[in-house]
């Protein structure tokens, strides 16, 4: 049997949204609090530490992802009115506490781009972002030198829209949420919130482009984000409004039974988990895992109290 333990790493004011993680190769991560606009670094510590902020942006900020060593590139979206949208990538390389990270945006997305939520590399320079309310996955194509970037429509399927008529407040609940790259197999992981699911994509891995339809893995949660332990065939699978983290197995049934590793019972540490990556220690991949949560801003818990938001690190044994 595999058991986990939670740790708080880091903790922000009640009411932040933190929406996205990026861990650095000396264990320092990078978070997006969606609500408040702003990008977060986390110093790597064994005991609570204190957030840093990087940088303010003026629209809603959801992924973050690492696209070369100390590089990363951070979806700027205003998914709920105009839906104007940008990429913003941060050169983190030779940075010390205190200066400013080198910022520029290299990506102004068309009149297509809905809302941008999770995102992650696929191939050298090759940038997925999932479209939310769009309910398609963008292809970013960066530029080697840092400069402007271009993007086009990757895929498009029913199982990533959204649901505009949900009754779970606030509306509309999004479509396509998370997406991951299994290297090893080639296929393109999802969620869709709305639908439940938890689907994949086969890439072929010359082109980088869909190599076939999607097919169902599992589902029956409000998925959002998640990571992928290829050595034992799983996903672990944050359900932002139901509190937990869930267990799937990625060549599982349709069907397969919901396994849940955490948040049953609830465990108020773990109010709106939204993302999960692996830590980037030594023998931490499939072990050692970061969490980040929004407190309940999102879903209240039963006592209609949030709590502050947090940084949590998670191990794993078995």
């Amino acid at each position: 049997m595999e058991s986990a333990t939670l740790h708080t790493v880091a903790e922000f004011p009640a009411h932040s949204f933190l929406e996205n993680l990026a861990v650095r190769g000396d264990n320092s991560i990078l978070v997006t609090s969606l609500n408040h606009r702003q990008l977060w670094l986390i110093p790597a510590s064994g005991a609570p530490a204190e957030p840093i902020l990087l940088h303010t942006y003026d629209r809603l900020v959801s992924a973050v992802v690492e696209t070369e060593p100390d590089v990363f590139h951070v979806a700027v979206t205003d998914g709920y009115t105009t839906h104007e949208s940008y990429l913003s990538r941060v050169d983190l390389r030779g940075w010390t506490p205190g200066a400013a990270p080198g910022i520029e945006t290299v990506l102004t997305f068309d009149s297509r781009v809905r809302a941008l939520n999770g995102g992650c590399l696929i191939a050298p320079g090759v940038l997925l972002l999932a479209d939310c309310f769009g309910g398609f996955v963008w292809r970013v194509d960066l530029s080697a030198t840092g400069g402007p970037a271009t993007a086009d429509v990757w895929l498009a399927h029913p199982s990533m829209e959204h649901d505009p008529l949900s009754t779970v407040k606030p509306p509309p609940q999004p479509g396509i949420n998370g997406v991951r790259y299994a290297e090893r197999t080639h296929y393109l992981y999802y969620t869709s919130t709305a639908q439940r699911l938890f689907m994949r994509v086969p890439v072929d891995p010359a082109t980088h482009d869909p190599a076939g339809a999607p097919e169902h893995v599992g589902g029956g949660t409000m998925a959002d984000d998640f990571c992928i332990d290829e050595d034992a065939g799983l996903a672990y699978v944050t359900t932002h409004r139901q509190n937990t983290l869930d267990r799937v197995l990625l060549d599982g049934p349709p069907d397969q039974p919901r396994d849940i590793v955490l948040g049953d019972p609830l465990d108020l540490r773990l109010l709106g988990p939204s993302s999960i990556a692996w830590g980037r220690g030594p023998g931490e991949y499939g072990r050692v895992a970061y969490l980040i949560t929004d407190g309940g801003t999102t879903a209240l818990p039963p006592d209609g109290r949030a709590r502050g938001a947090k940084v949590l690190r998670m191990e794993l044994t078995r």
